[in-house]
């Protein structure tokens, strides 16, 4: 647990339970491990007590994104991305791995309860104690939180190659012909990370929306106002919207993933059907053609004793020679009527070689 006192001027960190500056805020930034170590100071420094629910919320790893308020203070249960030191297999699927992070917004104080682990809020305080005069510190608890809160989603974006890379190769691996698909159940996986993404997306939309709603009644002069809690301002209405932009970016996204697997995967199934018929209407017409030849065979096969043309010396030629006048009419009935045009696979793909090398001839031309 660490105290930051943010100034207008600069940032500091202190070990011992600070004074509230006239002319700033205090962060109190905490790990889980703490536990509920930080209730105490702030207690002193705020003069507010936290609710026993919202203490039991703030331990709970599984509680989802979530917003409440009392006439004192708010709480933002925010989830981001969590942490992987492993080295992520490029034919695995991509989890999405979330852990929450708590917000206590007091009127001058801020109180961050996250994993022990965590980058963001490290790299952000050391930031603010970097900063000085150079840069604009925050002036208010609740510019700090969205900062933090900004980094958070930003991580959701990282997400968006790895996951359309996975999504794509899945594609390709549905609509290859020479291949049968059978990793079913992984793309069934990827489906469903994808969905919950776009619920973890719109679990923040809502927690970050009825926290900005709550503020927004805090504008109206008629309204009952908590006490010392900010209203919100204009810059802070700036940086809601622009983290409500990324949200919905990162949810778009995720939405874009989901559909674009669904229509992937009809595709397949339509090139699937495409593929039977094309093999059932070649078998089809080969059994056309070659059923009234098997007709005369079986004719000429019978056992009676006389039978014209069974003991001529040209009978066989001239039996051979009716057999290949009628497949060749036959064959060519068919493709008169498109029933063999498009069924032989060799001639597909001499057709796609052919114009593969028409397009490359025609690209070294110009």
């Amino acid at each position: 647990m660490q105290f930051v006192i943010v100034r207008s001027d600069r940032a500091f960190v202190t070990d011992s339970v600070p004074e509230v500056p006239p002319d700033g805020f205090v962060w109190c930034d905490c790990a889980y491990e703490d536990g509920r170590a930080w209730t105490g100071p702030v207690q002193r420094l705020t003069g507010t007590s936290v609710f026993e629910d919202h203490l039991l919320d703030a331990e709970n790893p599984n509680h989802p994104s979530y917003f409440d308020s009392t006439n004192d203070y708010e709480m933002i249960v925010f989830r981001g991305l969590a942490l992987r030191t492993d080295v992520v297999d490029p034919t695995e699927v991509i989890r999405v791995k979330t852990r929450p992070a708590v917000f206590f917004v007091f009127p001058r104080v801020l109180v961050t309860v996250r994993a022990p682990d965590s980058r963001l809020v490290p790299a952000i305080r050391d930031r603010l104690l970097a900063a000085g005069g150079r840069a604009r510190l925050p002036s208010l608890p609740e510019e700090l939180m969205l900062r933090i809160l900004n980094g958070m989603v930003d991580r959701f974006l990282e997400l968006r190659q790895p996951l359309g890379e996975q999504f794509e190769q899945r594609q390709r691996e549905l609509l290859d012909p020479r291949r049968p698909f059978r990793d079913w159940y992984a793309l069934l996986e990827a489906r469903r990370e994808a969905r919950r993404l776009e619920d973890l997306c719109e679990e923040q939309l809502d927690a970050l929306q009825e926290w900005r709603d709550e503020r927004l009644e805090r504008n109206d002069p008629d309204a009952p106002g908590s006490r010392g809690l900010h209203a919100l301002g204009d810059a802070l209405q700036v940086r809601t919207s622009d983290l409500v932009g990324h949200i919905h970016r990162v949810l778009s996204h995720a939405r874009r993933l989901e559909s674009s697997v669904e229509s992937a995967v009809q595709l397949h199934f339509s090139a699937t059907a495409y593929r039977t018929n094309e093999i059932m209407r070649t078998l089809t017409a080969i059994t056309a053609v070659f059923l009234p030849l098997t007709l005369i065979t079986g004719i000429f096969g019978m056992n009676f004793e006389f039978i014209p043309g069974l003991h001529s010396r040209s009978g066989f030629w001239w039996a051979l020679g009716a057999m290949a006048l009628i497949g060749m009419v036959l064959v060519a009935f068919f493709r008169a009527r498109a029933m063999l045009s498009a069924s032989s696979l060799f001639g597909q793909r001499r057709r796609r070689r052919a114009s593969r090398a028409r397009a490359a001839s025609s690209d070294t031309q110009s």
